[in-house]
């Protein structure tokens, strides 16, 4: 068996204009202070990092990862969340999602489309130059908008959507392939790809690709009343990335699964801070652990109560205490009769 890596922090939520989340350097210093060993790393944010320079030059990511080593760090995942938004994008979206993308494609959904492949591609050789073998995304969405089924859909409206995204991702996935990384799905409502369900549609429209998996989020499992320890088991082939985000989820009588259009404060189904939800993580680690899960545990901060800062201390040591140090030995080796193939025979009465 495998331990599981951690704990890291996904340095999204945190990045910000003001020290010590305006630089690499400086963010890293504060992680490495709070006791995380790895940080993930939202390649969309140039205070943070350079895609394009990451893509081109290994030297540079030589650079980055020596920053990071220099605070105790590791880089565990590039993140492209917000470029593979786009790769597949509604148009009633077009607008909001203009700002995931570099100014000078907005207002432009097809070249948009083409950057944010170019985008996903880079990251790709990026992560190699790093030496990852695991990344962080999105699928995007083109069904999401007829996600319930009223009106009635019209006939095949579900497989065409699918079909274009897979048709999308197909040769994304194969130069991950040529990478030897693998593109981590984050399975997140407002993406086609939001539960094992559609994962696997996605599956069938890229041939059952092996580069397609998955980053598994509790969280998001939560909100939609799925069973995300039954998960673990089903997709544990294809689970190569870890969230570690808490959630509850609370109806009321006025509300439930869509909260209304509440506020997050309000919502029934709202995410919390480590500890603070209702996620059942000692079951989760231990699933993790017996499915030999060898990646990283990465906390993804999202709470709509408390401040950020306060969770991130508060995560490095609870994904730390929930981390399993894996067994080396069976627990019962003290009593074993040391038996060989001929006594088993003659035990079973064939020799």
């Amino acid at each position: 068996m495998k331990t599981i890596k951690g704990p890291a922090i996904f340095l999204a939520q945190f990045a910000g204009d003001a020290a010590p989340f305006d630089s690499f350097e400086a963010i890293c210093a504060w992680a490495g202070s709070l006791g995380y060993e790895g940080v993930q790393i939202p390649s969309w944010d140039g205070r943070l990092f350079d895609l394009k320079k990451a893509s081109d030059s290994r030297d540079y990511c030589d650079e980055i990862a020596g920053i990071a080593r220099s605070h105790g760090l590791a880089i565990t995942e590039l993140s492209t969340h917000l470029q593979g938004q786009l790769v597949a994008a509604h148009p009633v979206y077009d607008e909001m999602l203009d700002g995931f993308a570099a100014p000078e494609v907005r207002g432009n959904p097809k070249v948009r489309q083409a950057w944010a492949v170019d985008q996903l591609k880079r990251a790709a050789r990026a992560s190699r130059h790093l030496g990852l073998d695991a990344h962080a995304t999105f699928s995007g969405a083109l069904a999401w908008p007829f996600l319930y089924p009223f009106p009635q859909r019209p006939a095949g409206l579900i497989e065409t959507a699918f079909a274009e995204l897979g048709k999308r991702w197909r040769p994304i996935l194969d130069v991950f392939d040529e990478n030897g990384v693998d593109a981590c799905f984050e399975l997140h409502p407002g993406e086609d790809l939001f539960d094992g369900t559609t994962f696997e549609m996605f599956l069938d429209h890229v041939g059952q690709h092996p580069r397609a998996n998955i980053l598994y989020d509790p969280s998001h499992f939560v909100l939609q009343q799925l069973d995300y320890l039954a998960f673990i088991d089903i997709y544990r082939e294809r689970i190569k990335a870890f969230h570690v985000k808490d959630a509850e989820f609370n109806p009321t009588g006025r509300q439930g699964v869509y909260s209304g259009y509440a506020n997050w404060v309000d919502r029934a189904g709202r995410f919390r801070s480590l500890g603070d939800g209702q996620v059942d993580f000692g079951s989760i680690f231990s699933k993790m652990a017996a499915n030999d899960f060898a990646g990283w545990a990465v906390l993804e901060w999202e709470c709509a109560l408390k401040h950020p800062e306060d969770g991130a201390r508060e995560g490095s040591e609870f994904i730390r205490s929930h981390i399993i140090r894996v067994t080396e030995r069976a627990f019962d080796d003290f009593a074993g009769a040391g038996t060989d193939e001929a006594a088993n025979r003659r035990l079973l009465g064939i020799g």
